[in-house]
């Protein structure tokens, strides 16, 4: 991977014009094999790909932050034919053999890694060759469009840094949405896999688990986005609701890059398992 250095790419936003505002989604993407599923939440992402191009303008871009790359610093992925990671293991032999060929855009990447600035001023690393496509990005991505043709990029999530530094990183995300970038954070409101229930329906649920997702969810309902990176104070529902957090991170990234006030839908709103949030939401 690459640090960055020197000046500024001469056109600050490399192959991104400027664009109707684009919307913001949180996406609980849940188990891997979702994406080869036929279910509630595969369709949903169907049936939300087919708004963009009439209810949303179409993407010239796609930045996901998927809870599944976690690195130090801040990194974006700057190649331009990204390979799909299967990064699980015991599933089918199908779940491996899926691929999502979308392109990436090197360009664009240059550019936003010096739009985005970390730990002050930092140009945000390049990922040249190392990471790709994880589940967290095309498992949702391939049912929402399913022919890879537009351009996707993975911005990754620095573990050891506070929830309030996410936040802030994320807040730098809102000029994107004007220059047709697609913001979509991938993880899930709930994830407790230890505590997972094999066979439980979608509307059986832990009581910490649904009072933590219902926290969370009021205050989405209610526009109080800032309260989203003060999780961790709620002890140990939080501790419960995420033994490591690394699936709640990617909800900041998505309120981070929305406006006060700004309309919202929420979908998918039961669980898996019994320990893991579905709840997605939709801005703009």
């Amino acid at each position: 991977m690459t640090e960055i250095s020197g000046a500024a790419p001469q056109d600050p936003w490399g192959s991104l014009k400027k664009s109707d505002r684009m919307p913001v989604l949180f996406v609980g993407h849940g188990s891997p094999m979702n994406a080869i599923g036929d279910n509630e939440y595969s369709r949903s992402w169907q049936a939300l790909g087919a708004q963009f191009g009439a209810k949303y303008p179409p993407p010239q871009l796609i930045l996901c932050i998927s809870a599944h790359w976690l690195t130090e610093g801040w990194w974006l992925t700057a190649m331009d034919q990204p390979k799909t990671i299967h990064d699980f293991g015991g599933f089918p032999q199908e779940l491996f053999d899926q691929q999502y060929p979308a392109p990436g855009d090197a360009v664009a990447a240059r550019a936003l890694s010096h739009q985005l600035r970390q730990r002050g001023s930092a140009p945000l690393g390049l990922d040249e060759t190392e990471w790709g496509l994880d589940h967290g990005t095309w498992s949702v991505l391939k049912p929402m469009f399913p022919g890879a043709t537009i351009p996707v990029m993975q911005l990754s999530m620095d573990y050891s840094r506070a929830p309030e530094e996410h936040y802030a990183l994320a807040r730098q995300l809102k000029g994107l949405r004007e220059r047709g970038v697609l913001i979509v954070g991938s993880g899930n409101i709930v994830h407790n896999l230890r505590q997972a229930q094999r066979g439980a329906a979608g509307n059986q649920a832990y009581d910490w688990a649904l009072e933590f997702d219902q926290t969370t969810g009021g205050h989405l309902q209610q526009g109080n986005l800032n309260a989203l990176q003060n999780f961790l104070k709620l002890g140990q529902l939080a501790k419960m609701a995420h033994p490591t957090h690394e699936h709640y991170l990617p909800l900041l990234y998505a309120a981070g890059a929305v406006d006060g006030g700004e309309q919202s839908q929420f979908f998918n709103t039961n669980f898996q398992l019994g320990s893991i949030s579905m709840r997605s939401v939709v801005w703009g």
